[in-house]
């Protein structure tokens, strides 16, 4: 316990200031059991030790656990927590809980006997936290952390604090938002080098070594959280790799299943486990017509998960179209439910029909036009860029 004590001190000691993540506003920490997920890299630790050094610095009473740790080989959870708990413990952070085999069994344990202890964990975004296990269900919020907003990436570029806006701010009153913005800083002059390399947040400690870093990311999500986890034998990894490289070679497109079967040489069943298992690793988007996203339901598109992912999979199928719907799905996506529309690109919220272009894109009357290339839209034309400014 004495070694976990002396790492937690060394670790908010030596954190720097780094980004400040919105999601910090929207968490409940009132929870008794919190879970963030989230890819691989995208700073799940550091986002949980920027708030306890901002919420707890100094105190005893919490302590950061990181579960890759040989010693809970012969150690469970729950007798941790017992008797962190019994030495005034209040807080205890787990990191990367997918490394522990009996983790949901003993948070409920820890829910059921320890009603005082806070207990934060991080996961990969492929553990399926309550849906697997439901005696979870109800006890556990699920966070997700994502990558860097556009929002995000300029704030810290350019040390600007631009807020949060809403869906309905964008759609109502973009005009006036986007002058407010473009008033103080030139969106599209950091647009590209976003789509590129500027969604995960190492990006801004060695850029350098930027591609190279988030092939190894993939290449670990691939190799370990998605095999692991979802028990694939590692003889069938390189038809999972391969069914990656098809999709971010040809996305976004309508998926011919019987047709990817056969490029993989496996079964259609197969492959539509692989792209729900692709999906929740946070590889790829799944677009459906009606939201009924049954796990056996062709996708009427499947689009890379977001813009930097494309140019480290896939750089011969970066183009200005695929580009501008990848990163209005990514963005727009994470907080709202978007469907495919018949009369545009998208439809989000079931509500507004938005169609997705360069700068001369119109749309009827009733729908909206996401435009790239504009600084401010007028009317139902709207900035592109505007839309990574919802988290």
């Amino acid at each position: 316990m004495e070694f976990f004590y002396s790492n937690h001190k060394t670790l908010i000691d030596s954190t720097l200031p780094t980004l400040r993540r919105e999601l910090v506003h929207t968490i409940d920490w009132s929870q008794q059991i919190i879970c963030i997920k989230g890819f691989r890299g995208v700073g799940k630790t550091t986002f949980i030790l920027d708030y306890l050094k901002e919420k707890f610095n100094g105190d005893g009473t919490v302590l950061y656990v990181d579960l890759n740790n040989f010693y809970f080989t012969n150690r469970t959870i729950i007798s941790f927590a017992d008797e962190f708990f019994k030495r005034g413990g209040k807080v205890l952070f787990l990191d990367q809980i997918q490394k522990y085999p009996n983790w949901s069994a003993e948070l409920r344990q820890c829910y059921n006997r320890l009603p005082k202890l806070k207990v934060i964990f991080t996961s990969s975004p492929v553990l399926r936290i309550t849906e697997d296990n439901p005696k979870l269900k109800g006890l556990v919020k699920v966070n997700h952390l994502e990558g860097l907003s556009f929002r995000e990436y300029l704030n810290y570029i350019t040390q600007n604090q631009f807020p949060v806006y809403s869906l309905n701010d964008i759609f109502e009153n973009h005009v006036k938002i986007a002058q407010s913005i473009v008033s103080k800083v030139r969106p599209l002059a950091y647009f590209e080098d976003y789509l590129k390399d500027g969604i995960y947040p190492y990006r801004f400690d060695t850029p350098s070594f930027y591609l190279s870093r988030l092939l190894k990311q993939i290449n670990l999500a691939l190799e370990i959280d998605v095999p692991y986890i979802n028990q694939i034998e590692l003889k069938y990894l390189p038809k999972l790799r391969k069914l990656l490289y098809i999709i971010g070679s040809e996305t976004p497109f309508s998926p011919n299943v019987s047709k990817l079967a056969a490029d993989i040489e496996t079964s259609r069943a197969t492959v539509m486990n692989y792209l729900r298992y692709l999906k929740n690793a946070k590889l790829i988007q799944l677009l459906y017509s009606n939201g009924d996203e049954n796990e056996m339901k062709k996708p009427d598109k499947v689009y890379m998960h977001n813009t930097n992912l494309l140019y480290a999979i896939a750089p011969n199928n970066v183009d200005k179209v695929n580009l501008r719907h990848t990163f209005f799905y990514n963005q727009v996506g994470y907080k709202t439910y978007l469907n495919s529309s018949a009369a545009a690109d998208f439809l989000v919220n079931n509500t507004w029909h938005v169609h997705v272009g360069g700068h001369k894109t119109e749309a009827p009357k009733d729908h909206f036009a996401a435009a790239d290339m504009i600084e401010t839209g007028q009317d139902n034309k709207i900035p592109l860029w505007l839309f990574g400014f919802l988290y």
